[in-house]
């Protein structure tokens, strides 16, 4: 008789280790708090599309958010089936697409393998890195206070973080709602598992503001126009392609956001003086 497997528990998003600790000329003895970080495969229809290094939380999210700012999906509801398996060298998110997306998938498939704080490795050709995202028209407006409310209102949230001082987060906040927050030790991972839960939910991302605890690089850009995103906001400055893409598709770029201000690179005019 052949012993089946019994399957594996997907390892938990922190983990608590022994380390020695030098302060203040003493030494300390205890643990501390770690975010996990694990190899994620991405699986559509049977094969293997991608491999990320993440945090094992929100997996579902991740899959349904990854999916789609990568243009695999156009609708959640064009994934027909979603397993998460852990298996002996990390987790893979076996995803199954409804007949058309499966027949467009594998017309432009493509594989790569990418660390967590990697937003494009393994593209096939410079062109891929430069894709064209939707343009954004939404005429959503916020005042100066909505964006330093919008940035204070994190740190007390992020709850991977208060444990272990190591993850990035992506928030979708409105004015007088609670934002919805999603963490990764990968700032592009963080920003798809937010993208997975606003679909799941049925939320436009073009009504609110997308908040980031890292700097805005170009994926992250082009990540948040496949949401359909108006405005996004990061605490770090952007690369200066990211600022000329935003330009061109009528994003609105705000930086170096703190409790004392902001800086604002692209479409200013989102961003009226009073509430």
């Amino acid at each position: 008789m052949i012993a089946l497997e019994a399957p594996r528990a997907v390892p938990p998003p922190v983990q608590c280790v022994p380390r020695h600790a030098w302060r203040d000329g003493s030494t300390l003895f205890g643990e501390r708090a770690l975010a996990e970080e694990v190899p994620v495969a991405f699986s559509y229809d049977g094969a293997a599309h991608a491999v990320l290094m993440a945090t094992p939380d929100d997996l579902e999210d991740f899959a349904l958010g990854f999916s789609y700012t990568e243009g695999i999906i156009t609708a959640p509801a064009e994934i027909a089936e979603l397993a998460v398996v852990s298996v002996a060298d990390g987790i893979v998110l076996r995803m199954w697409l409804t007949g058309d997306r499966s027949d467009a998938f594998s017309a432009r498939r493509r594989r790569f393998v990418g660390p967590a704080g990697c937003g494009m490795c393994g593209l096939e050709s410079l062109a891929e890195a430069n894709r064209a995202i939707p343009a954004a028209s939404c005429d959503l407006t916020v005042s100066r206070q909505d964006i330093v409310e919008a940035v204070a209102a994190l740190p007390a949230i992020q709850q991977l973080n208060l444990q272990t001082r190591a993850v990035h987060a992506a928030a979708f906040w409105q004015p007088g709602r609670s934002p919805v927050l999603r963490e990764d030790v990968g700032r592009h991972n963080a920003l798809d598992k937010l993208a997975g839960a606003l679909l799941r939910t049925g939320s436009s991302a073009a009504e609110g503001v997308i908040v980031l605890t890292s700097r805005i690089s170009v994926e992250l850009v082009q990540k948040a126009g496949m949401m359909g995103a108006a405005i996004i906001v990061g605490v770090s400055a952007p690369t200066a392609l990211a600022v000329r893409t935003a330009e061109a598709t009528g994003l609105t770029v705000v930086g170096v956001a703190r409790n004392d201000g902001f800086e604002v690179f692209t479409h200013p005019e989102r961003i009226t003086r009073y509430c």
